[in-house]
This record gives structure tokens, C-alpha cells and sequence, in this order.
């Protein structure tokens, strides 16, 4: 007998007060409204089971973030960033890395500050940021280890903590029927 176990618990559609928090916490961590564009469409949502706080962000089955537990932030996924990448502009939190490191960063390597062409500004170490090539095609998602400005500046360390990488190999929650 085989029994199947689900990794995340019920899903459900977020409630008008979920989309208005995730909302909320999208513009203060990114800024530019990044919340009503990433929290668009169809959303739902799992909640822990035993405090009933909103875990896992899904958007049209997609995973696109995780809400941390520890201090409330979202947590990007590759398919969170990509949205935000092809939905904006200029986005947010963007670090630009040499394009003879890309394969090592999309495999989940960390990015280090020699490898940085540019940076947002607007970074500060602990932040979510998104790393894509020269060509502006996503990388990986991470947490930023030093200020923007840094990045470019430092020669030796480490700038990123990468997350994910797009190269590795990610378990599919969304519940494809």
C-alpha cells in the first residue's frame, strides 16, 4: 500500500485582507507598488497548521513566494522574480553579474562581489535581490550580504547568498491536475 503525503497543506484563494497584507509587505521590502502588480490575478494561498499564518503564495498555480516566518518578508521563487523582471521596467533589488558566471549562479552558487557588473542603489545587506546576466535574464533569487554601492565596490567576498538558482532542480508544489 502506497500513501501519498502532501508537502504543503489545502490550498485556498486568498481572502481580500490576505491580498491587502501581501500586498502591503510587497511595496515596503520592493517599493514602486511591486504588490499590485505581483499580486494580480488569480492568488492563493496555504496556511501554517499550527498558527494559521500565510505560508506559500501561489499565483495562477505557480509558486511565486513564501512568506518568512521569522520576520514576515517575502521570500521570492524563480517564477516570482521572473514576473517582477518581465512585468517592470526597472525593477527592484536587481544585481547584474558578469556573463561568464552564469552557469555557475543559475546551478545555486552564491554570487561574490568581483563577479558584480551592477547594483541596485536601493540594496541593503539581508534584502531580497534578484541576480540576472548582462543580457538582463534571471539567474537565481538570494539575500543580499552587502549594501548595493558595496557590491560594486568590493573586490573580494561574498555579495549574494543564493536561494535558487533557475539550473536547479525545484519540487513543483502547485497541484497541476
Amino acid at each position: 500500500m502506497v500513501v501519498l503525503v502532501e508537502a504543503c497543506h489545502l490550498m485556498q484563494k486568498a481572502t481580500w485582507q490576505d491580498l491587502r497584507k501581501l500586498r502591503g509587505i510587497a511595496n515596503y521590502q520592493f517599493g514602486k507598488r511591486l504588490g499590485d502588480k505581483l499580486f494580480k490575478g488569480k492568488i492563493e494561498i496555504t496556511r501554517s497548521g499550527k498558527t494559521n499564518k500565510i505560508r506559500l503564495i501561489f499565483r495562477d498555480g505557480k509558486l511565486i513566494s513564501t512568506l518568512r516566518a521569522r520576520d514576515g518578508f517575502l521570500a521570492l521563487t524563480p517564477q516570482g522574480a521572473d514576473f517582477i523582471l518581465r512585468s517592470m521596467k526597472t525593477p527592484p533589488r536587481v544585481v547584474v553579474v558578469r556573463s561568464d558566471v552564469t552557469e555557475f549562479i543559475k546551478a545555486g552558487r552564491n554570487v561574490f562581489a568581483k563577479h558584480v557588473v551592477s547594483a541596485d542603489h536601493s540594496i541593503h545587506p539581508q534584502d531580497e535581490v534578484i541576480v540576472v546576466d548582462e543580457k538582463r535574464e534571471l539567474l537565481a533569487v538570494g539575500r543580499a550580504h552587502l549594501a548595493g554601492f558595496e557590491m560594486t565596490q568590493f573586490k573580494r567576498g561574498a555579495a549574494v547568498k543564493t536561494r535558487r538558482g533557475i539550473g536547479t532542480d525545484t519540487t513543483d508544489l502547485s497541484q497541476n491536475e
